[in-house]
């Protein structure tokens, strides 16, 4: 029979998904099929003659490349031999140590061992205890296991620190670059960040236009190509933020010290000065090496409080700049209208705010706090990735872009079943569906109960977002030319893209055909190494914000709390609370009634006595259990009648 070659999604429950390159839709492998596949293992299958709901069935029949080869877990020992029971997110089962491979680790310890020998039937995987992490109640080792299982390089070699103590002492000097540390300017960020990578400022003009300056760390001169840095930069492809630390994608020297855009000191940087006219249509660009000194670091707490004329306090200190953040508020509102027209998607999706106490105990979280000032930068920083694309696209250079592209037919229709329920629908052709489309009914949601919902019905729906290196346009915020520009201290795409526009510029745009050959192969092959890099940070910082919610609620046992029903499964409904925690109520757990899951209506209803659950019901939940090693949460219904 044929073979398909794929990669293996596994599941916890057993089954798993065959993903294979250029078909939309994954094959679906039953456990007794997945021939001890593992997560990520790269197989050969074969179709089978019957489906699984929407998806075709099939049988592995060959691995052809173990993708895990460590593991991080519990050890559990016995007098002659011990197993390790690997984390929740570790996509495999117990892992036989003998005797001999245990080294000095001791019981309930977390460990990381490596396989050296992979599951065959019957028979468990067998490993060696490589690393001792420590006991999972110990600070910070709950954060480094989720680190060593996903692989993050926590440490940088002493060759790539030593590189960057010395290109970080450089003395900067202008040398021919645009010289703007004259022209006042801004960071604006949270209070706590450390590497600042971007710099703002904007001149309303005579004539009605504005003149928007987008000042980028030009962190391309001091990691050249082919330098141990630069090389550590592309393995890492980007920065991973959990919580209480950071996994940096250059080291401290750089990324917090001659790169990060510090008050009051010189830096080099890469300045897109764009004049943009009273529609928010930007009608002149020019890209420029420069040296600036930031004028003064701004909060996005403080920068809204001058914009609303809140804080006398807060305004009395930058009296001499009101003007400044003005112009940028004024700027930003005409950007986000011009969006809005052609699209651009704002869903409403709260991030957490997840506050740990020194020995790294969640003792709050809450949704994260976004004003007007955030809105101000990320319209700038939008409005420079897009003239910096379409510059480069109409040059035709090698170059990363920032791609999402349009939904899935089928997922189309999928989301229309559960928005019907709501009295909202997604129109237009489904298989040519436009960003209009989706950002009608964000406006008709837009303030009422249901809308934290449908924002995340309508993300479920969308493609995850991607490097490549052709230009295909991002749905999302409705752009045909889109590209990272404006973090290159944390992400790699925007370094790569940063040393292309240096090349272009010192050979004042004429690139030999053989120069752009090499650069282009080098795109590919980066787009994807930073695609990957950044599916396995994000599935890492969501682990850890997973983990420490559970904690959190491990502590609040037998309170109450009101919350939106955000999922409605056939084993359950998630009930989203108010501080972005999210919880399941069991089927089990519902007592009053036998529960019959209606497919159609995305909702539960009662066999007996017909109370339907469904999507944005609002709802009081008891927490009654949490457990942190296993990131879950769960409620039940609260019955007043039963607490008195």
């Amino acid at each position: 029979m044929e073979t398909l070659q794929g990669t293996y999604m596994s599941n916890q429950r057993g089954f798993g998904f065959v993903k294979i390159e250029g078909q939309s839709s994954d094959i679906f492998i039953a456990k007794e099929n997945s021939n001890t596949a593992m997560d990520g293992d790269v197989v050969n299958i074969i179709l089978l003659d019957q489906t699984h709901g929407t998806h075709i069935e099939g049988k592995v029949v060959k691995i052809i490349k173990r993708k895990i080869s460590q593991v991080v877990g519990t050890f559990k020992k016995s007098r002659n031999f011990g197993f390790i029971i690997p984390d929740k997110n570790e996509k495999i089962e117990d892992i036989f140590i003998s005797k001999s491979k245990w080294g000095k680790a001791k019981n309930n310890q977390k460990v990381v061992v490596e396989i050296t020998k992979y599951p065959e039937k019957g028979k468990k995987a067998e490993g060696k205890i490589i690393e001792i992490l420590g006991y999972s109640d110990e600070t910070g080792v709950d954060m480094l296991s989720i680190i060593k299982s996903f692989n993050l390089p926590y440490e940088f070699p002493n060759e790539v620190l030593k590189e960057a103590k010395k290109v970080s002492k450089e003395i900067i000097t202008p040398g021919g670059r645009l010289d703007l540390r004259n022209v006042e300017m801004f960071t604006i960020d949270g209070e706590d960040a450390k590497d600042l990578d971007d710099a703002v400022n904007v001149v309303k003009n005579e004539d009605e236009t504005y003149t928007l300056g987008v000042h980028i760390a030009d962190v391309s001169h001091y990691v050249k190509e082919g330098s141990l840095l630069d090389k550590e930069a592309i393995l890492r492809g980007t920065s991973v933020y959990m919580l209480d630390r950071v996994v940096p994608m250059l080291p401290v020297e750089l990324s917090n010290g001659a790169c990060s855009l510090n008050q009051k000191e010189d830096r080099y940087a890469m300045s897109c000065i764009m004049q943009i006219d009273k529609n928010g249509k930007v009608i002149s660009s020019d890209i420029k090496k420069s040296i600036i000194k930031v004028t003064k670091r701004m909060n996005y707490h403080d920068v809204f409080d001058i914009i609303e004329r809140k804080n006398e306090k807060v305004l009395k200190e930058n009296e001499q700049y009101i003007s400044h953040f003005d112009n940028m508020k004024e700027l930003a509102l005409i950007l986000k209208q011009r969006r809005e027209k052609e699209g651009y998607l704002s869903l409403d999706i709260p991030e957490s705010k997840i506050t740990l106490d020194e020995y790294g105990y969640p003792i709050d979280v809450k949704p994260y706090d976004i004003n007007f000032a955030n809105e101000i930068i990320e319209q700038f920083m939008l409005t420079a990735n897009e003239t910096v694309a379409e510059r480069f696209y109409w040059l035709k250079a090698p170059f990363i872009y920032r791609v999402h592209e349009k939904p899935d037919e089928e997922k189309i229709t999928e989301l229309n079943k559960y928005l019907y329920n709501f009295g909202y629908r997604i129109k237009g052709k489904k298989d040519d569906v436009k960003p209009k489309a989706f950002q009608t009914v964000l406006e008709d949601v837009k303030g009422k109960e249901e809308e934290s919902v449908i924002s995340n019905l309508l993300l479920r729906a969308l493609k995850v977002a991607r490097y490549e290196a052709e230009n295909k346009g991002h749905f999302g915020i409705a752009s045909k030319y889109y590209c990272h520009f404006t973090s290159p201290i944390r992400r790699y795409p925007d370094l790569f893209i940063h040393r292309i526009i240096s090349k272009y510029l010192e050979l004042n745009y004429n690139v030999e055909e053989s120069l752009q050959a090499k650069y282009n192969k080098q795109a590919i092959k980066y787009a994807d190494i930073s695609s990957e890099c950044e599916l396995n940070a994000t599935k890492a910082e969501r682990e850890s914000e997973d983990m420490k919610k559970a904690e959190y609620m491990e502590g609040k046992i037998g309170e109450v709390y009101e919350g939106i029903i955000s999922s409605v499964t056939k084993f359950g409904i998630f009930v989203k609370l108010e501080n972005t925690i999210e919880g399941l109520i069991r089927f089990e757990n519902l007592e009053d009634d036998y529960y019959i899951y209606d497919e159609n209506t995305k909702s539960i209803v009662g066999k007996h006595l017909k109370k339907v659950y469904k999507l944005g019901d609002k709802t009081e939940v008891e927490v009654i259990d949490a457990n942190k090693e296993l990131r879950r949460i769960d409620f039940k219904i609260y019955n007043q009648s039963e607490s008195k």
